[in-house]
């Protein structure tokens, strides 16, 4: 229970800190962060904590590459290196501890996890891509308040909505 509290403070502590908003925003990364541990902590579904754990590396990678855009820090396969980065610092933690892997832990024949993760990684992306050529059309503006936020986290939530039945 005192680590629950003490995960809670820290997203909390972290929010108040956050830098200004990137290309995809402090906000977005932490509803998703929110996401994965609000999901693990109320005992849901593994595939369902994989569609946020997706999301969340997904924003990682490009909240990073948008900060290294901003330093002027490019170098030849920079993209492809962060999202190999990123996804060995999340898979491979879970692979070890034995979290990914469980012959039991499977939904049509993949783990839940890493299903759930590839699934809301390409939902994310998506939902942000979308938002970002919405936003372009409409001369850099976003049509309403944090419609940013909106179009990244829907996605999840819909694949996270049709998993719950799918896995009830």
């Amino acid at each position: 229970m005192l680590k629950r509290i003490f995960y809670f403070i820290s997203l909390f502590a972290w929010m108040i800190v956050a830098p200004a908003a990137s290309a995809i925003c402090p906000v977005c990364t932490i509803a998703v962060g929110a996401g994965v541990g609000l999901s693990r902590w109320l005992g849901v579904d593994d595939v369902i904590s994989g569609l946020w754990i997706g999301g969340l590396t997904v924003s990682m990678i490009m909240w990073t590459i948008n900060w290294l855009d901003k330093k002027n820090i490019k170098f030849k396969g920079r993209k492809i290196l962060i999202t190999a980065a990123y996804y060995l610092l999340i898979v491979a933690p879970l692979y070890y501890s034995d979290i990914i892997g469980h012959p039991y832990n499977k939904l049509w024949g993949i783990d839940k996890i890493l299903l759930g993760a590839a699934l809301g990684s390409i939902a994310f992306f998506t939902g942000s891509m979308w938002y970002l050529n919405l936003k372009k059309k409409n001369n850099d503006r976003a049509h309403f308040p944090f419609q940013k936020v909106v179009m990244s986290i829907s996605p999840i939530l819909l694949l996270t909505l049709i998993f719950y039945f799918v896995t009830k």
